[in-house]
C-alpha cells in the first residue's frame, strides 16, 4: 500500500491492521483498541483482523 493516501477509493477493499495504522497515522496498539472496541468494523480471520474499506468512511461519519 502507498504510504500517502489521498483518496479512500484508492485503498484496497480489505485492509490489514498495518494498513489501518498507515491510513490513520496511529500505532498498532491504538488500531487494535479501535477494532476491539467496535469503533472500527472488522472481521477476525484466524489470528488476524481484516477491515473493510467502508469501515473507514463509517468511522469518520460517526465522529
Amino acid at each position: 500500500m502507498d504510504e500517502s493516501v489521498k483518496d479512500i477509493s484508492a485503498l484496497p477493499l480489505i485492509l490489514t491492521v498495518e494498513d489501518l495504522t498507515k491510513v490513520f497515522a496511529i500505532g498498532k496498539n491504538t488500531a487494535y483498541k479501535l477494532i476491539r472496541s467496535g469503533a472500527i468494523c472488522s472481521v477476525r480471520v484466524g489470528r488476524n483482523y481484516r477491515i473493510p474499506r467502508y469501515a473507514i468512511t463509517e468511522f469518520f461519519q460517526i465522529k
